[in-house]
């Protein structure tokens, strides 16, 4: 019993009980309530409140309180930091949020809340959770915040003060490849090509060739840039819209990920240009979305069956080639080993002993190419290929 209150008292140390009518208020002033805006509340410019959600990205992404942040980390690294007992640094638990974090270290929040699914209260928090994780954090990098716990998470909130959150609209169940296939012979069209652009992202859309031939379809969904992961799709707007085309064919000799980081650029600076990017190639399922995915990898810090998950919520066809899949394996290897190697730079505690191994294959380095090539052996979860259908290799994906 000694153990577990020492355990809580360094859990919760600076962190204080925050009842959801409080939470309410708060929001309210922010100008956050259910008729201001949608925009993050955390990271605007006027806020006094940061709402940090400490759940995963899927969770947060479902649903979660207006104006809330994201704070995560990958799973190694908390591993790490769990069975050291060290600190992670901000620019981890608050990846891609810059504004955010000079905003918590000038000392411009006059409070900090932090939540997770159902924790009824502070006394409850586990040292080993994600909230103890982001409170160790805020102390070290931010110590002057005035830290709180929303007691009962974000169940209990959503609950009570429904309008106060934002939520994913429904997302349609995955159908079977048969209904499927109904569903493309009873209406004549594609079922790649039926709807319109999904939306990955408040700025990142994928869809296919047809989509990206269809002005109305662009302007209604609000498109600025096209990233056109074909060699033989055409650019047909060049002029009126911006364009980047990566030349790649749906097959397993292709080196996708040698794109990466220049794909993932090109949509940073659209999204810094409050713009949005329809990425596509000729169906939508195989090469444009390995781009997505590899882009939540590397911007998000998620892994790559969170990212998949994610993505086949919205666009349920997707489906990379083996190949891609193994690239993309090798690219969250390197993107897991490049947060470990950053956060141990931040803290020696979290050196690491030994390379991270995924898959049973020796992880890429930051500075070695993403190559894969056949034989190899990498164990691919079956969850991560389109039920019922073949792995696509054949070009025109």
């Amino acid at each position: 019993m000694g153990d577990t209150s020492t355990t809580r008292t360094t859990a919760t140390e600076d962190l204080c009980d925050m009842d959801g009518p409080v939470l309410k208020r708060l929001l309210k002033d922010d100008g956050s309530g259910s008729g201001g805006s949608s925009s993050s509340s955390g990271s605007g410019s006027g806020a006094r409140c940061l709402l940090l959600d400490c759940r995963s990205f899927l969770a947060f992404s479902a649903g979660h309180v207006r104006g809330a942040v994201n704070a995560r980390c990958n799973s190694i690294v908390r591993r790490r930091a769990r069975a050291r007992g060290s600190a992670l640094s901000l620019e981890r638990v608050l990846a891609g949020d810059e504004e955010a974090r000079a905003r918590l270290r000038a000392g411009l929040y006059a409070a900090v809340v932090l939540y997770d699914e159902r924790t009824p209260d502070a006394g409850s928090v586990r040292a080993d959770s994600t909230l103890a994780l982001v409170r160790r954090a805020l102390c070290a990098d931010a110590p002057g915040a005035a830290m709180f716990l929303l007691k009962g998470g974000y169940d209990q909130f959503f609950s009570e003060f429904p309008e106060f959150c934002l939520k994913t609209k429904s997302l349609p169940v995955l159908s079977s490849q048969s209904s499927v296939e109904s569903a493309c012979s009873s209406c004549g069209t594609p079922h790649r090509d039926q709807g319109g652009p999904v939306e990955i992202l408040p700025f990142l859309y994928l869809g296919s060739a047809l989509h990206a031939s269809r002005r109305e379809v662009l302007d209604t969904v609000g498109i600025s840039a096209l990233l056109n992961v074909s060699s033989d799709c055409p650019n047909h707007f060049e002029g009126d819209y911006q364009y980047k085309s990566i030349p790649v064919e749906d097959n397993h000799k292709e080196d996708i990920s040698s794109w990466f980081l220049e794909a993932i650029e090109f949509i940073d600076s659209v999204r810094d240009s409050s713009g949005r990017v329809l990425v596509h190639c000729q169906a939508g399922i195989s090469r444009s979305a390995t781009i997505c995915l590899a882009y939540l990898m590397k911007r998000k810090r998620v892994r790559l069956d969170e990212a998949f998950e994610f993505v086949r919520r919205r666009r349920s066809i997707i489906s990379p080639n083996f190949s891609f899949m193994g690239q993309l394996l090798q690219f969250e290897s390197q993107v897991l080993a490049t947060s470990c190697a950053a956060a141990a730079a931040a803290s020696p505690l979290l050196a690491p002993t030994s390379a991270a191994v995924l898959g049973g294959s020796r992880p890429a380095t930051p500075t070695s190419p993403f190559i894969f090539s056949f034989p190899v052996s990498v164990v691919v979860n079956p969850a991560y290929l389109h039920h019922s259908s073949p792995i696509t290799t054949s070009p025109g994906y």
